[in-house]
């Protein structure tokens, strides 16, 4: 019999469908303030841990086994032993693939038509029909930086809107597996861009687009990642989306590239400090969208449901020794 212990608010259908499964116990954090079961016995039973955050019992789980992570980042796993212990780990990779994907259309169609500008312009009773707000996405070159599930989420739909797909990835655009993908989304083949850049032609990837989207993490290795040489390669015309990580793109070289026009524009859901201070530069630019990191979050009304069906799977696989879906490296585990 293995333990789940569950830290988040998960509907009863999906506590439903775990207490069904063979071998299965299933118990709530909740149970640890005043529950049925002894707040120690529950902490040293939990094989398997539903949570955001590592609570503070973590090191009395002596049986702890796997953790399932609500969250797409890890950090807060970091230097805790977990490899050492061999505790594996899967994080929430994939359960915020389409309303990220969804704000980067959103985004792309605001700043095509310049809505920021007409919604401006409604609010001070301006009627104006400027061809500036007429253009449309159809026949676009969208570049997105990085391809996994956000950016193939983000290309399945903007095929469907007629635009053309490039992608700049380290080597090649593989299919996927092991990854949670939401059903009917995505692009698990890799079969849907009309170009593969690779490193080393991170300039010329740049040089074509109207839309560059940053699709990736943040790690050392891409932490300001986009500088001005990245900037000036942009055409023009071109707008920035960054719903990833805000230092990805280096903060003065994107402030000098909107105050000079090196880009046409910006949409930025992550920043440089949250909550960005109402004194930056970046709130006055009128040809900058900005929104306060909530383009994939867990108030999203699908959360739970897509939460619920990652952690039933990987129970199940955990169970019958099937690879898991989402799972860290050890070297992911230790932040290298």
């Amino acid at each position: 019999m293995k333990t789940v212990l569950i830290d988040l608010p998960l509907g009863r259908e999906c506590l439903d469908r775990l207490r069904a499964m063979d071998g299965v116990r299933v118990r709530m954090v909740g149970d640890l303030q005043g529950g049925s079961v002894p707040a120690k016995e529950l902490v040293e039973e939990a094989n398997v841990l539903l949570c955001d955050a590592l609570p503070p019992t973590f090191p009395a789980m002596t049986s702890l086994e796997l953790i399932q992570l609500g969250s797409s980042g890890y950090s807060q796993l970091f230097d805790r032993g977990l490899a050492e212990r061999r505790i594996r780990a899967c994080n929430a990779r994939g359960v915020f693939d389409v309303p990220i994907a969804e704000w980067n259309i959103a985004m792309m169609v605001n700043l095509t038509r310049n809505l920021r500008e007409l919604v401006r312009n409604q609010d001070a009773a301006v009627w104006d029909r400027d061809a500036r707000f007429q253009r449309e996405l159809r026949g676009a070159v969208v570049g997105i930086w990085g391809y996994g599930g956000i950016g193939r989420e983000t290309a399945r739909l903007a095929k469907a809107l007629g635009l053309t797909v490039h992608v700049c990835v380290r080597a090649s655009v593989r299919p996927r597996e092991n990854v949670y993908v939401v059903p009917g989304t995505g692009d698990v083949p890799g079969t849907l861009p009309d170009r593969v850049f690779v490193a080393g032609q991170e300039l010329e990837f740049l040089a074509g687009l109207d839309f560059l989207i940053l699709a990736m993490p943040l790690s050392p290795s891409t932490d300001g990642i986009v500088g001005e040489a990245e900037l000036q390669a942009l055409p023009r015309r071109a707008f920035v989306l960054n719903p990833a990580r805000g230092p990805l793109i280096q903060e003065a070289a994107l402030l000098k590239a909107l105050r000079e026009a090196w880009i046409a524009g910006a949409a930025l859901d992550t920043h440089y400090q949250y909550p960005l201070p109402p004194e930056h530069p970046l709130w006055r630019m009128p040809n900058v969208i900005l929104t306060p990191h909530i383009s994939g979050s867990n108030q999203n009304q699908h959360y739970l449901t897509r939460i619920g069906e990652l952690l039933i799977e990987n129970v199940r696989r955990y169970m019958s020794g099937q690879p898991l879906l989402n799972e860290l490296s050890p070297d992911q585990l230790r932040g290298l």
